[in-house]
């Protein structure tokens, strides 16, 4: 749950958690107001509360429980697609259909440059408003999504382009019709043909990672995630519904299911965890996707310079080896 807080310059939403934050902004705010009363400078004052607030932040993004880290990345003020879109691609330029079915708007695809990369990305979009949520899917796409991103992906095989995936999705849409359209075959394809695709690829979680409607965008040679995303087979609550009959169980399902970045790196099924600002990429998205446009840039240099035969056997290798850490580990 999160909560609204109006000032004069926006609404910040706090999370349940954030408790402290909340009183110390209200105090800053009421410093401000007071100032414009009584004309009187209160700098000093704001600057303690300020270093109370980010020792604050420290104290709660450092100690977070795997269901809080599930809650950020679903903020509602967390960036998505379209923020990095259209603050880390140059020149975007969006295609359309599968060539067979229809388009969709829970994953895009186009031709961009981040920065002196051509890339065509491939991302899933959630939709701020309700209005575009609900155009959305609500971030969970359809099996003609799938195959749309797949034509693309093969178009940018074509001519030697590298392919960056942003995934951020509850999951799959799991409807009737989806199914009938083949939904688990257009994710198990996209799987298979990702793992053979003649270009460097890059997968990052920016917010949700969630079953297969994750990993049909996310086979690749670099597997990355921000700071405060998860990853994992279920969602907590779908989990808690399974094993406990009961979705209110969704913070015992999160911790058993190892799906923090912090964990995921530990069980190397991550390559890298991207940090995000202090306080979650929702408080500052500008350094959220300044971090995540160095490590593309950063990355597909070195990606580039590997020959073609070499970065296919070792996307092979890395897809194999996932799950021996946890296996050796004895972890279940």
């Amino acid at each position: 749950m999160t909560k609204k807080i109006s000032t004069e310059t926006e609404n910040v939403q706090y999370l349940d958690f954030e408790k402290p934050i909340v009183e110390i902004d209200k105090a800053m705010e009421q410093l401000r107001q007071q100032s414009k009363i009584d004309g009187k400078d209160y700098s000093k004052e704001t600057l303690d509360f300020q270093r109370k607030q980010v020792e604050e932040l420290k104290a709660i993004y450092d100690n977070l429980t795997p269901w809080q880290t599930v809650q950020v990345a679903r903020h509602p003020q967390r960036p998505l697609l379209t923020e990095y879109l259209n603050h880390m691609v140059k020149d975007f330029k969006e295609l359309h259909g599968d060539r067979s079915f229809g388009d969709g708007r829970a994953i895009i695809t186009g031709f961009g440059q981040i920065g002196h990369e051509k890339v065509m990305i491939v991302g899933q979009n959630k939709g701020r408003d309700i209005k575009e949520k609900i155009k959305c899917n609500f971030g969970c796409p359809n099996p003609e999504e799938y195959r749309k991103a797949l034509v693309k992906m093969k178009l940018a095989e074509k001519f030697g382009i590298p392919i960056v995936t942003l995934i951020d999705t509850p999951g799959a849409y799991p409807g009737i019709g989806a199914e009938e359209r083949g939904q688990a075959q257009a994710i198990a394809v996209n799987l298979m043909e990702m793992s053979r695709l003649k270009v460097p690829i890059i997968c990052i979680v920016i917010g949700e990672g969630g079953s297969g409607g994750a990993l049909g965008i996310g086979v690749g040679d670099r597997l990355v995630m921000l700071q405060y995303a998860y990853y994992s087979v279920i969602s907590p609550e779908g989990c808690a519904a399974i094993l406990w009959r009961d979705g209110a169980k969704a913070s015992l399902a999160a911790d058993a299911l190892k799906l923090t970045s912090k964990d995921l790196l530990r069980l190397g099924l991550v390559d890298h965890v991207i940090e995000e600002p202090l306080g979650g990429a929702h408080r500052n998205i500008h350094d959220t996707v300044f971090n995540v446009e160095q490590y593309i840039t950063t990355t597909l240099r070195g990606l580039k310079r590997t020959k073609i035969d070499t970065l296919l056997e070792h996307r092979y290798k890395r897809l194999r080896s996932i799950g021996s850490a946890t296996v050796e580990s004895g972890t279940k």
